[in-house]
């Protein structure tokens, strides 16, 4: 599977040797749709009509009592469920009176009658239609109506009653104002951000040639060192200015100690690191299991300390991803979730539901194509497992390259291929299979279809060299590869190479 980088870095990063057959590329953002504004909504005033009680003359036979002037109440009533003005007489209107109008939220986007309810203003006020066949659906109609004209009485003479008799003032409750009932539990999200975020910081890459862009770390020890993406400093390895900048807005200068294309890992570190610094503990990704919850900290788009959840949606996910130009390819058996990762988390904390890092998010599948616009989150997020990462770290702190295992064979990137093909050349005219290395001391030969590594299917050269790199020089593994359509056995001795070439 290929994939882009997200970090939201520019153009400058360098380039690098070959990709798949399909190199990742980013994604344009989706576009948005001009809709149509849906008409301003008519409030029309519920109304309900009293009669006043007449009292007849003492000195005569009461006659029958003509009707006093009419005193209307008005009362406000949601826009979504006020009923149509009840018909003035039967005559005008006949018997049944009409349905009441139908909620604005009932109808489409354009005014249909389906698709769903439209979560938006209400639209404009729907004129009943004249009665048509009388019989159950009108019965059922009138028995509606009644309902809500009985409703609205009831609640005119109920305010009417709290208005005259209730003196006491407001009769809302207040929420408690003990902090102990605002206090946050540990393993809540909003508790694990909140230990979390004051490690993470924001990065900010500015190349020599003026390229840069936003990613995330997030503080590896108390010494200053900080744990990222390799794309996120690229830009500015060499010549640039690097900033690392706390949830508290403290920013900081900082310098690459080293860095790892293939792994897309780096190390940097802050040039004056404050005294309180509190490195994020490492998890062990080893023993993450599907469906496990997920806590992303990151800056999505430049937007500091963003947390986002989800799941570990699968384990062992063969990625090769690469930056916006094509180079800067790296190759992992990534984390995948489908917490909202995007352009900016990059090199930013995947924390487990407890608060320990099981990965360092590096790329997202898209569903766009090549273009100035950076693809946005479609639930697909990859994060290098922090058992790797932390390997590799150590490494760079230690020496400032990293140490990749090898079967020392050159496979091709084909990613159809139904297995990594052992090349017939290797790069610059060299042999395919390194004399005297582990694929040559195990038999192995060019033309050879490797199929399984350990217990792991292998469908393309990428699929493998990720799983390679999952191991440390010195492992012993077993390769099932076909030659001539039979298959076969060999153990291998992973060797080492030092440094990106």
């Amino acid at each position: 599977m290929s994939t882009e980088n997200e970090g939201n870095e520019g153009t400058g990063a360098e380039s690098a040797s070959s990709v798949p057959s399909a190199p990742p590329v980013p994604a344009d953002a989706p576009q948005a749709h001009p809709q149509d504004t849906p008409p301003a909504a008519s409030h029309p005033d519920a109304t309900e009509t009293r009669q006043q009680p007449v009292h007849p003359a003492p000195e005569q036979q009461p006659a029958a009592p003509a009707p006093a002037p009419e005193q209307t109440a008005a009362f406000p009533t949601s826009p979504q469920y006020a009923p149509p003005a009840p018909p003035q007489s039967a005559a005008e209107a006949g018997w049944p009176p009409p349905p009441p109008a139908v909620p604005a939220y009932a109808h489409g986007a354009h005014g249909g009658g389906g698709g769903g309810p439209v979560w938006g203003p209400p639209g404009g006020t729907h004129t009943p239609e004249a009665p048509r066949k009388r019989g159950a659906g009108g019965l059922v109609a009138a028995v509606v109506v009644a309902a809500l004209v009985a409703g609205g009485i009831g609640g005119a003479l109920g305010f009417w009653a709290a208005d005259r008799n209730d003196d006491s003032g407001s009769t809302t409750v207040s929420a408690s104002a003990n902090p102990q009932d605002l206090k946050r539990d540990p393993g809540t999200v909003a508790g694990v951000a909140a230990k979390a975020l004051p490690s993470v910081v924001t990065i900010e890459a500015q190349g020599g040639d003026g390229e840069g862009g936003t990613g995330t770390g997030f503080v590896y020890d108390k010494e200053g060192h900080i744990l990222t993406n390799n794309h996120v400093v690229a830009s500015a390895a060499d010549s640039g200015q690097l900033t690392a900048t706390f949830s508290n807005g403290k920013k900081y200068d900082a310098e690459v100690v080293g860095r790892a294309q293939g792994y897309d890992v780096a190390v940097i570190k802050l040039k004056n690191p404050p005294q309180s610094l509190t490195p994020l503990p490492l998890g062990n990704s080893d023993q993450v299991a599907v469906g496990d919850s997920t806590i992303a900290i990151g800056a999505p788009f430049g937007l500091s300390n963003t947390v986002t959840t989800g799941i570990i949606s699968a384990k062992n996910r063969p990625v090769a991803s690469g930056d916006a130009s094509g180079g800067s390819n790296s190759y992992m058996s990534a984390l995948q979730t489908d917490a909202s990762i995007n352009p900016g988390n990059s090199g930013g904390p995947l924390l487990s539901s407890g608060g320990a890092v099981i990965g360092i998010n590096s790329a997202i599948q898209s569903t766009g194509s090549s273009g100035q616009s950076q693809a946005g989150s479609i639930g697909l997020g990859f994060a290098i497992p922090i058992n790797q990462a932390k390997t590799v770290a150590q490494q760079l702190i230690k020496t400032g390259q990293p140490v990749y295992p090898v079967i020392g064979a050159t496979v091709t990137m084909d990613e159809k291929s139904g297995g990594a093909v052992i090349s017939d050349r290797g790069t610059g005219g060299t042999d395919a299979v390194t004399k005297d290395g582990p694929a040559a001391k195990a038999g192995l030969r060019a033309g050879d279809v490797i199929t399984k590594f350990n217990d792991t299917p292998i469908d393309s050269g990428p699929t493998l060299i990720g799983e390679i790199w999952t191991h440390k020089p010195g492992d012993r593994v077993t390769l099932t590869y076909e030659r001539d359509g039979k298959s076969a056995t060999a153990e291998v001795t992973l060797g080492q190479r030092k440094g990106d070439s």
